[in-house]
């Protein structure tokens, strides 16, 4: 996934701080558990936002567990759920097969790196495909049509944010038939387009330079890497209004003791963070997020 998904820690009681960190902990320990030390670097925020959706509610147990990176003082971390094995399971499909898309855009020598990463994968991509099957090729048909569009050089960003959409819709089908799963798939369905659009909006300096397919690149008018203020404006409410359709979809489900830092993300969160990206202020470098997360949640 892409790391945009966070909570707002002031929006948050410490009691719910401390179950979010056990949860990101949890996801960590059990991405290792299930598919080895390499597995836990491809950890992010985003899984752990699909793992408390998919989760059943009740308050986790929990266990005091050290790690490489607190090989001293042992953290709180959830322990395995299902809901934290699916989350883990399609932390690898995903991650796979966005590195075999890496190999496939960039040439030999571009696409060294991504080969040397799939290589370190491929046991843990070929154990996630086992284990869900259906999923993985859901993934594979998603991905496949995103690929397509732009091969295209598609100009219309609605259409490549819906294959993207779409492909985290599918992850609903995780959860039993019913209201909840309903609301899964429209909640979903929103975030995969507005991290979709937000990541594009992220890469505009970059793609512009390197050539990438970037649909707003190719719908609005960029320059040096910054929409102009009219269709600033216009990305600026495409993104709020998948916010808003995504807390319309919330409020319609009982999400238990995760209800809170739920709400935390789709009412404060994911605004921050797309007002961050439109601004030019935010960074995605995993070991600042892990510091101020620390310091946070304390």
């Amino acid at each position: 996934m892409f790391g945009y998904v966070h909570i707002s820690p002031e929006r948050l009681s410490g009691e719910e701080k401390e179950r979010y960190q056990a949860c990101y902990c949890g996801l960590c320990h059990t991405l290792g558990e299930r598919y080895g030390a390499f597995a836990r670097m491809i950890l992010n925020y985003d899984l752990v936002f699909l793992a408390m959706l998919l989760a059943d509610g009740e308050v986790p147990a929990c266990c005091a567990r050290r790690c490489v990176l607190h090989p001293i003082h042992p953290r709180c971390a959830c322990r395995a759920t299902a809901a934290l094995e699916s989350a883990a399971d399609i932390s690898v499909l995903l991650t796979w097969w966005q590195l075999r898309d890496g190999v496939a855009d960039h040439g030999f020598w571009g696409g060294l790196k991504y080969r040397f990463l799939s290589l370190l994968l491929r046991k843990a991509y070929k154990k996630a495909q086992e284990t869900c099957p259906e999923m993985d090729k859901m993934i594979q048909v998603r991905l496949d049509r995103l690929s397509v569009l732009e091969r295209e050089k598609c100009p219309v960003p609605d259409e490549a944010a819906d294959a993207f959409a779409l492909l985290l819709q599918d992850t609903a089908s995780l959860q039993p038939f019913g209201v909840k799963r309903r609301v899964l798939a429209q909640l979903l369905y929103h975030l995969g387009r507005w991290i979709y659009l937000v990541d594009a909006l992220d890469d505009l300096k970059e793609d512009g330079t390197s050539g990438s397919y970037n649909p707003l690149l190719l719908r609005y008018k960029v320059e040096n890497g910054i929409l102009c203020p009219e269709d600033r404006a216009r990305v600026a409410a495409s993104l709020d209004a998948s916010i808003r359709t995504m807390a319309a979809a919330f409020e319609l489900a009982d999400f238990g003791c995760w209800t809170g830092i739920i709400e935390s993300v789709v009412y404060e969160g994911l605004y921050a963070v797309g007002n961050a990206v439109l601004n030019g202020t935010f960074r995605k470098n995993k070991r600042n997020i892990e510091r101020q997360m620390k310091g946070r949640t304390q």
